[in-house]
């Protein structure tokens, strides 16, 4: 099992940026394909981003393509979640997300993903 804490939210300007963190305890990283969501009040939660385990390939919701970027640091068995050009719309709670099985298959649904962390707030202030 596997033990996920973000870290890296906060207050931003619109066109600002954020990084968010998810680091990982009690299993390697590389032993799960990674998912980053989000949910905003009053709404479902929603797939941000993909990052399959070995091939390290990635995945991103249309309106996040180009200004996120997912990745991981093996030696800190910790995944990224770089936010770029940031909008009043990508306001949320931001939550990282282990899947174990069907590796490298991208899942865009909560029920696809095994582990999740608590969550962390990001406001985009306009």
């Amino acid at each position: 099992q596997v033990y996920l804490v973000e870290s890296g939210g906060g207050l931003v300007h619109a066109e600002g940026s954020l990084r968010l963190a998810c680091a990982a305890s009690g299993d390697t990283l590389s032993n799960y394909d990674m998912g980053w969501f989000r949910q905003a009040p009053g709404k479902e939660r929603e797939f941000v981003a993909f990052l399959a385990r070995n091939s390290g390939s990635t995945y991103y919701t249309a309106s996040v393509k180009g200004r996120f970027t997912i990745s991981r640091d093996s030696a800190k068995n910790t995944v990224y979640l770089q936010m770029n050009d940031l909008k009043p719309e990508d306001t949320a709670v931001y939550y990282c997300t282990a899947k174990v099985g069907l590796a490298g298959l991208v899942s865009i649904r909560t029920s696809g993903y095994d582990y999740w962390g608590q969550g962390t707030q990001v406001t985009v202030s306009s």
